[in-house]
This record gives structure tokens, C-alpha cells and sequence, in this order.
């Protein structure tokens, strides 16, 4: 639980600023577009630390990593409290991203340390954190932002933080992996093990395409919802995180379902949803009761599908090769945060061109590529298994 806690807290940083983009752009005098690059340059950041730092796990005692990762981002979180202009902004910002990875140190640690019976049970336990910390962040933002203006919800952040990086300190045992390599070897067995597994190559492809179509809609919902259809205040466009909350109770399920072998046929009922949840989240554009019951349950949906993309394809990854669990998830977790990245700007241009229709046609078509990719391996598999070999 602490695992889960802390994956959960390192992340939400990254995420606060989601409901908080037209609030901030008011204060340090930004435009909208500029705005919505805080979410972008975060998960850029992020998907630096995942290719950067992440691999340092195969390299170096774990527990000291994740400490390390974890006061550096409570500094971090502290200097973009302090911004006082979009720079100092962005700035702190990107350097909350790039070590708030110590999320991805924990998770491939927690799957070590886990029974093989009972690992995906223990992945999805420590992976619902991460999923809830990205949500809760938006409801915390709000109501911390009504207290105390939106500077404090990163100032309580960073405080947890340094909690948070004493009590790993305390309770974690001490891990080593020896790899074995130097740290510009390591980086580069990481891109040869993307370039020879090619389970790899197509879960951290789906895992991409499940994350950008959750950043397109948690992107595009405080502009929905702080316009003329809703007219939210930040603080109830981040009680919707409560809502997002209850889909991520998903990923234990997902996880047990795992753990029976079943992790392809998860994919492929998660990646179904997805697609459908982009029409119901289509009827939530024109506001009322309708249409935003039917927001409502498109949100529920989508998070419940992407955590499930998500829980079977990282526990297929682990699998590959236990020895190298670290270098394994910084490849399909950049893949995934890059997707998760490259959703929320292209978001930005789409919500100005075409409004919340574009978006979830934008985000259909993603998830229409998520299915079709699996169609793509199941079929694979399904000749795999016919010529004897067990399939993925």
C-alpha cells in the first residue's frame, strides 16, 4: 500500500495544473495555448526521467533511487510553487516531470519483490495509485486552489513528497539488480531490448494509444467544462477526478484476471471500451442533465478501459525478462507517456479548431487504432498458437 501511495503522490504534480490551466493562465498573464503546454512539457519531462533515470533501477540499489527520486521532486514541486511567469513555469514544471518517474522505480520494484502467482495482483495495486494520484491530483487542485489560490496544492505536494521520501527510506527493503553495465550501456541495452522483443514493441504500442486518448479527454474537459455548456469553477472540474477514480478500481480486476492468463482477452474488452466510451462522451458536449449523465459514464468508461490496456500489457512486459524489469518498463512507459504527451498537444490545436466534437473524434480515432493494433496481434497469436507456441 505504500508502493501504491507513493506512485500516487509522485505523479500528481504533474497533474494538478489540468484543472487549474485557466486560472494559472490569469495569473502569470498567459494565453490559453501557452496554458496548455504546463501538460505537455510534464509529460515530456516524465518521458525523459523514464528514459534518463528509469534504468538506473538495473543499475543501482533501488530503495536509494526511489528516496532520491522523491525529495528531488518535492524541491522541484516547491520551485514551481515560487513561479512567478511562464517560465519559471515551465521550468519547474519539466523538472517535477522528469523525476517524478521514481512511480516507475516503485512499480517494476513492487513486481520483484511480489510472488510470480501474485504479480499482477500486485502491479495493478500499485498501478491503481499511479492512476489514482493522476486523478485525485485534478480534485485536490480544485479544492486547494478555492482555499489557498492554486500555488498551494503544489506547496502541499511537495511537503508529502519529503514525507513520502523518508518513510520509503524507513520501510522499503534493500534491493540491487546488477546489471552488470555502465550507465551509457545501460541506456543502450534498454533501446536493443525495444529493438528485439517485439511483445515489447506492440504493448508499449497500445499503451501509447491508451494513454493519448486519456490525455485527450483530460485535456479537453476544463475547457468543456469551464465554458458557456457548464460553467464549472476549479473545484468542481476537479471533483470529476472522483469520478475518473472510481473506473481506476479497475486495475486490481484487471490484475487478478492477469494472473489467470488472461491478459490478451483483457486487452481486447478494454480496447472496445475505450472506443465506446468516446460516444457517450460525445453527447456530453451541448450541456444539461443528458448530456452531462452521459459525460459522466463516458468518463467512467475510458479510465476503467485504459487501466486495463495498461495492467495486461505491463505484466506481458515484465515477463520478458525478469533480470532486466527496470530497463523493460522505461521502454514501454516512455512509449506510453510520449502517446500520452503527443495526445494533450494535439488536443490543444483540435479543441481550437473544432471544439469538444473534435476532440472526441480525435480521441475515437486513436482508440479505433488501439483496436485495430489488437485485431492485428490477435490475429498473430491466434497463428502462433496454432503452429504450438504459446501467443501473447
Amino acid at each position: 500500500m505504500l508502493m501504491a501511495v507513493a506512485c500516487g503522490l509522485s505523479v500528481a504534480g504533474n497533474y494538478f495544473a489540468q484543472p487549474l490551466l485557466d486560472v494559472i493562465g490569469r495569473d502569470l498573464h498567459m494565453s490559453s495555448a501557452v496554458s496548455a503546454l504546463v501538460v505537455t512539457v510534464a509529460q515530456v519531462g516524465y518521458a525523459l526521467g523514464l528514459i534518463l533515470l528509469v534504468p538506473l533501477g538495473d543499475l543501482l540499489e533501488r530503495r536509494r533511487l526511489a528516496v532520491v527520486l522523491c525529495a528531488a521532486t518535492a524541491v522541484f514541486l516547491a520551485v514551481t510553487a515560487s513561479a512567478v511567469n511562464a517560465a519559471g513555469l515551465l521550468i519547474g514544471t519539466a523538472l517535477t516531470g522528469l523525476t517524478s518517474v521514481a512511480a516507475q522505480v516503485v512499480v517494476p520494484y513492487a513486481a520483484t519483490l511480489a510472488a510470480p502467482e501474485k504479480r499482477g495482483r500486485t502491479v495493478g495495486t500499485v498501478m491503481a495509485g499511479l492512476l489514482l494520484g493522476i486523478l485525485l491530483a485534478r480534485t485536490a487542485a480544485g479544492l486547494l486552489s478555492d482555499l489557498g489560490g492554486w500555488r498551494t496544492a503544489y506547496w502541499v505536494n511537495a511537503a508529502l513528497m519529503a514525507v513520502m521520501a523518508l518513510l520509503l527510506r524507513l520501510a522499503l527493503p534493500r534491493l540491487r539488480t546488477r546489471a552488470g553495465l555502465t550507465y551509457p550501456k545501460l541506456l543502450g541495452s534498454t533501446m536493443a531490448l525495444f529493438a528485439h522483443e517485439p511483445v515489447l514493441r506492440r504493448k508499449a504500442t497500445l499503451g501509447a494509444l491508451s494513454f493519448a486518448a486519456f490525455s485527450v479527454l483530460w485535456t479537453a474537459l476544463t475547457f468543456l467544462l469551464s465554458g458557456p455548456a457548464y460553467g464549472w469553477s476549479e473545484s468542481a472540474i476537479g471533483m470529476l477526478g472522483l469520478l475518473g477514480a472510481a473506473g481506476s478500481l479497475s486495475a486490481s480486476v484487471a490484475g487478478r484476471l492477469v494472473d489467470r492468463g488472461l491478459a490478451h482477452r483483457v486487452t481486447g474488452i478494454a480496447a472496445c471500451l475505450l472506443l465506446a466510451s468516446w460516444a457517450l462522451l460525445g453527447l456530453g458536449g451541448p450541456g444539461g442533465a443528458l448530456a452531462l449523465t452521459a459525460l459522466l459514464a463516458g468518463v467512467v468508461v475510458l479510465d476503467a478501459a485504459v487501466q486495463g490496456v495498461h495492467i495486461s500489457s505491463q505484466n506481458l512486459v515484465y515477463a520478458l525478462r525478469p533480470e532486466a524489469r527496470n530497463r523493460l518498463n522505461s521502454a514501454y512507459m516512455t512509449s506510453y507517456f510520449v502517446g500520452g504527451a503527443v495526445g494533450s498537444a494535439l488536443t490543444s490545436a483540435v479543441w481550437n479548431a473544432a471544439a469538444w466534437h473534435g476532440v472526441c473524434a480525435l480521441g475515437g480515432t486513436i482508440s479505433a487504432a488501439l483496436v485495430t493494433v489488437w485485431l492485428t496481434e490477435h490475429r498473430a497469436a491466434g497463428r502462433t498458437s496454432s503452429q504450438g507456441t504459446v501467443g501473447v
